[in-house]
């Protein structure tokens, strides 16, 4: 075998066949998916071209006849064949018989191929090509190589599935690739799926890398037993790289044509402060079940004006009551009813914070409440506006303090209207040791009131100011143990909270926004017992707890247990309602289990217990078993006494090799129905997947939605069918995962 050193080319070539791999993925989810990432292409300019080959012959400035085990080695480029010729002056290579072309990690064969190395000019025959880039592989008659970055594919494949019989591939009669602008086109194209042609497209364009494209995005088609047949055909606008606008106009055959958009915004300001926003709107004209125009809208903003200068809105809006259930696609949308709208703005010093808001609600009621008061949503207070401000200040001579105060004038189309000002400073000393702290705390709310004239009420002013004492203290005690035989670190930390409030009289201060707290383990350690500044309890109570922890040696919490109940010295003499007294000498107790027991299991656990009565008051339990990929059980039970009493219970399992059910059902014990269920399965096989399920959810309190999903996913390429099952099924199950997890 003899060799030759070919002179340096000084200019590059392209084979543009290599975008193709990022094509398809554009097909369906160029809106949300990121580009594909691969290795950077570097290519050396200098770098000499090595040829060898059993038999050589010609003049090396002129022309080169190469036969017999030929290579040709260029930078990252090696092209191999049987025979081959290579002009010196014209820069040309031609190779034929058994050609094989590796280049960046992706190979070519082909029968013939011929490249003007000057001008990227040339072609190749009957190729077919396995690219790096997602496992793509294809065949072709001829590509066209125009320039050193675009080329014409004729009669082109491209799947990524493996083996010489694809189990679906995509055809165009013409593919041109244009790698310099990043954007491919092509002609009449057919995707065939077990070689049968399932859908088509006289003309196609996408981004040859991967990134977002404007263009349409691939029509999903529903079916639900509330709204009937249902076709979405969203338009994808990619204004900027960090701006995008989908339209989407959606035909429902009960119903009409609804228009919809949502249009994204990320960026940053001109002083290089971040920013977001999201707007959302629909709109269904003459909606044909309920003779009215229909519309919802969302909208969320924020930015910075300027350094440490913010503001933003969260607005919120339907048409009507039963916009919620008539449209919504999973129990938790059709379970809001207060939508609010709210314009903020924000100002931040190092020691303080200034925070001015306008809000507003919307109040949607549950049709069913005209006869069933349970389910009548009360209207919230607007605040119009809102001012607070905070400062603090911590370790100044070994003190911490601060001060919230507040601004807010309250509106109501029903009920009394005023104005509130609430002023909270207060002083702690921290003493804090190695294995223990004590932190002595005093604070005052004062509250002054301007209430508007109201039914036979005048206008009128009232004041108030209660001081508040605090005494908080705990210690650390630690010992090496084991959990599921792993070496841990167990804390056994003891910790009592006093608080001492005197009692005032506020029977006569109006309730804008303050209500109970829900009573947990963090409720227990803070002064007040209400959520809000219109009442404030009194108190002259201690609280006793007790957590353990098992710490990993990296320190990660593995497990976490807790204790606690809180002792009264006193009646609590100030309530929301009169009517409810409370003259316990102790509260209820809670008790919590949280963590990973092992790698296995998982729990989350809280419950109230009422020593008094011997009851549970509330519970909620979480128990979750995942062996393994695409192993999950979740078990759970939620339970508040006069309230509700539910079951919950989902999966994630394989069946077989390839095939994995998937499934959830939450039910109300109380009330004897189904809230929610969800039953499914999927298909993985490998370069494709099939799912197929149905979910079936409470809309209002006397009526339901059933919606039926299938969908075939092609790796890399798009997703047909009807619904959206991978959005239900991850709503729906904790600790899904798709089974094709981790491929575009």
């Amino acid at each position: 075998m003899t060799r030759f050193q070919a002179p340096p080319n000084s200019k590059r070539w392209a084979f543009a066949l290599t975008a193709i791999a990022a094509a398809t993925a554009a097909v369906s989810a160029h809106a949300q998916a990121p580009a594909a990432k691969r290795a950077p292409r570097v290519e050396d300019k200098n770098a000499v071209t090595t040829v060898r080959a059993e038999d050589i012959a010609g003049r090396p400035e002129r022309e080169l006849r190469l036969q017999r085990d030929v290579e040709v080695v260029r930078d990252k480029l090696r092209v191999t064949s049987d025979a081959a010729s290579f002009l010196n002056v014209e820069q040309e290579l031609e190779a034929k018989g058994n050609v094989r072309m590796w280049r960046f990690g992706d190979y070519y064969t082909a029968e013939e191929v011929k490249l003007n190395m000057e001008t990227g000019r040339g072609y190749m025959l009957q190729p077919t090509y396995q690219l790096e880039l997602n496992n793509a592989q294809g065949k072709a008659q001829r590509i066209n190589f125009l320039t050193e970055d675009e080329a014409q594919v004729v009669d082109g494949t491209y799947s990524t599935c493996q083996g010489p019989n694809p189990d679906w591939y995509l055809k165009a009669r013409s593919l041109n690739l244009d790698q310099g602008r990043d954007v491919g086109t092509a002609g009449a194209t057919v995707v065939y799926f077990k070689d049968v042609p399932f859908i088509g497209t006289p003309a196609l364009s996408f981004s040859l890398s991967g990134a977002r494209r404007s263009g349409w995005l691939p029509p999903t088609p529903s079916y639900s037993t509330k709204s009937g047949a249902e076709l979405l055909v969203p338009y994808y606008f990619n204004i900027a790289p960090n701006r995008d606008l989908t339209l989407y106009p959606r035909y429902i055959s009960r119903r009409g044509l609804q228009l919809g958009g949502l249009g994204r915004y990320i960026g940053e300001t001109g002083a290089g402060n971040y920013y977001e926003g999201r707007t959302f709107l629909e709109y269904l004209p003459n909606d044909k079940a309920a003779d009215r125009d229909r519309w919802q809208m969302h909208s969320v903003h924020t930015q910075a004006l300027a350094k440490d200068w913010s503001y933003g809105w969260n607005l919120r809006a339907a048409s009507d009551d039963n916009y919620p259930n008539d449209f919504s696609k999973t129990v938790s949308s059709s379970a809001e009813r207060q939508l609010l709208k709210e314009l903020r703005t924000d100002y931040r010093g190092e020691y303080w914070a200034l925070t001015v808001r306008a809000q507003k609600y919307h109040v949607l009621q549950d049709p069913d409440s005209k006869t069933n008061k349970d389910l009548f949503v009360t209207r919230p207070y607007d605040r119009l506006p809102a001012i607070n401000l905070h400062a603090a200040r911590y370790d100044v001579g070994g003190f911490d303090w601060q001060v919230d105060s507040e601004l807010t004038r309250f509106w109501h189309p029903d009920l009394l209207k005023g104005n509130r000002v609430v002023v909270v400073p207060q002083v702690s000393y921290p003493i804090i040791g190695p294995s223990y702290f004590v932190t002595p705390k005093v604070m005052l709310n004062a509250s002054a009131y301007q209430l508007d004239a109201y039914g036979a009420d005048q206008a009128r002013s009232l004041q108030r100011a209660v001081p508040t004492f605090s005494l908080d203290s705990g210690l650390v005690f630690e010992r090496e143990a084991k959990l599921a035989g792993r070496a841990i670190t167990q804390t056994l930390e003891p910790r009592l909270f006093y608080v001492y409030t005197p009692y005032r009289e506020q029977d006569a201060f109006p309730n804008f926004d303050t209500a109970p707290s829900t009573f947990n383990f963090a409720q227990i350690f803070s002064e007040n017992r209400f959520v809000g500044s219109d009442r404030i309890g009194d108190a002259n109570q201690v609280t006793a707890a007790v957590v353990s922890r098992f710490l990993e040696s990296s320190g990660a919490e593995r497990l976490r247990l807790a204790f606690g109940q809180r002792f009264y010295f006193a009646d609590q003499r100030v309530q929301i309602d009169k009517s409810t007294p409370v003259n316990s000498s102790r509260s209820d107790m809670l008790l919590a289990a949280t963590g990973r027991i092992s790698d296995s299991w998982g729990v989350d656990s809280a419950v109230q217990y009422n020593p008094s009565t011997s009851k549970v008051t509330t519970s909620n339990m979480t128990l979750q078993y995942s062996p393994g990929a695409y192993k999950v059980v979740n078990a759970g039970y939620r339970y508040v006494r006069d309230s509700f009493k539910n079951a919950d219970l989902s999966t994630q399992w394989p069946i077989s090799a390839r095939w994995f059910g998937v499934g959830r059902v939450s039910y109300s014990l109380r009330d004897h129905k189904v809230l929610e269920s969800v039953v499914g399965v999927e298909y993985n096989c490998d370069c494709w997947v099939f799912r197929t399920g149905a979910q079936r959810f409470v809309t209002t309190a006397n009526k339901t939605s059933t919606q039926f999903f299938f969908q075939l996913e092609l790796n890399g390429l798009s997703k047909f069918g009807i619904g959206n099952p991978l959005e239900v099924l991850k709503n729906s199950i904790p600790g899904y995962r798709r089974v094709n997890e981790g491929i575009r």
